[in-house]
């Protein structure tokens, strides 16, 4: 949806103009460009983001860095030289396995099923700030930036690249660019993980929410989550493989090849009842799982506030999805319109290997049976997810 946006504010993505002249303002944008003759088409490699907000985090507790964990990194199992493990992935590579592979200098693009990543050979610290630094000459704010717990997130922003680049735009643009947005706000956020090798693992997932009617009469609008973008989670893995060093065709030559091999089927996830609470069985060992469920997470909105791979414990804050539906303006609040946050309930995720498989199960805050209720619904999001 184009929009055509009479707020006096500066930063681009509030939802802010009054319910009632949104139609009048779309309508008023549709006639200039049908005056000006049309409008371009969208490159799909076309990217301009603009954030939507401060910088300002709205989803991160206050209380996070007083949280403990040494074992934010580590990886599971005992001590792994690296000669043992490059001999490992070398007869995995022999044995066929589905993930794709694709390495330049010490960054390499992985893909196994739906899930794509990088692989470094760089320790997290010397990776932060390279990162941090391409989200931010990116266009974007970070609303999360944790390096004691690996985790970045950017704030809500705005592909300005979407905007048509009419007559009327081209020539006037630069002074009421401000009136024009595309409906759409995009997250992403930024996963570090350590690797058996002392390596560094990057994990790039997006939420995006879109802008629709409200009414039957079009006089309201509400912001609604949309489909998360997986090409545009490639599109970004690939660019910051060039900010670590890759060039730019070495870059895209990788996503052709990963792309070419195609993702192999991700195994099943379903819900099940263990010991009489519901948990979510996954046909993955642990290594996939803990990745798969870590992603599920990124991509489904839990603050995650801690992990502990050793113990396959994931630490996080969930918000009730009804309780968004029961809150006015909640999203308007996201987007910078007030401070008030909705309550949250801190909870454990734990994948716990069956050998070949996985189950994971949810807990309270404390490592007790999480309510049914709760636990219910959270298996449920996951599963959704996982599939």
């Amino acid at each position: 949806m184009l929009h055509l946006d009479k707020s006096p504010i500066s930063f681009k993505g509030t939802p802010n103009v009054k319910s009632a002249q949104r139609p009048r303002l779309a309508l008023l944008g549709a006639t200039l460009l049908l005056a000006a003759g049309g409008c371009s088409v969208l490159e799909a490699d076309k990217i301009d983001y603009k954030s939507a907000g401060r910088g300002t985090s709205l989803e991160v507790p206050p209380d996070l860095t007083q949280l403990p964990g040494q074992s934010r990194y580590s990886a599971a199992g005992g001590a792994v030289t690296a000669s043992g493990y490059q001999a490992g992935q070398a007869a995995a590579a022999g044995a066929a396995s589905p993930t794709a592979s694709n390495a330049m200098a010490d960054v390499r693009f992985l893909r196994e099923g739906g899930e794509r990543w990088l692989r470094v050979d760089r320790p997290a610290d010397k990776l932060w700030g390279p990162v941090r630094e391409f989200w931010l000459d990116s266009g974007f704010l970070l609303a999360i930036d944790q390096a004691n717990l690996g985790l970045m997130e950017t704030d809500w922003a705005e592909n300005r690249a979407k905007i048509p680049q009419d007559f009327i735009r081209s020539t006037i643009g630069k002074v009421f660019d401000s009136l024009y947005s595309t409906g759409e706000r995009d997250k992403f956020r930024t996963r570090f993980e350590r690797n058996a090798a002392g390596g560094t693992d990057i994990f790039v997932t997006h939420r995006g929410m879109e802008e629709v009617y409200s009414s039957t009469q079009r006089d309201n609008t509400t912001w609604q989550p949309r489909a998360r973008d997986p090409e545009l989670e490639a599109e970004f893995l690939r660019r910051l493989m060039v900010k670590l060093g890759i060039s730019q065709e070495q870059s895209r030559a990788v996503m052709a090849s990963a792309s070419a091999a195609g993702p192999a089927a991700a195994p099943n996830a379903r819900a099940v009842t263990e010991g009489g609470a519901p948990a979510v069985q996954m046909g993955d060992d642990f290594d996939r799982a803990w990745r798969r469920v870590g992603l599920a997470l990124d991509r489904t909105g839990f603050t995650v506030e801690d992990r502990d791979r050793s113990k396959g414990v994931y630490f996080v804050r969930y918000v009730d999805p009804t309780l968004e539906k029961q809150e006015p303006g909640f999203f308007g609040k996201m987007f910078g319109r007030g401070s008030a946050q909705l309550p949250t309930s801190k909870y454990q995720v734990t994948v716990r290997s069956q050998g070949q498989t996985s189950l994971v199960s949810v807990q309270d805050g404390s490592g007790a049976p999480a309510p049914a209720k709760d636990a219910q619904r959270i298996v449920q999001v996951l599963v959704d997810e996982l599939k």
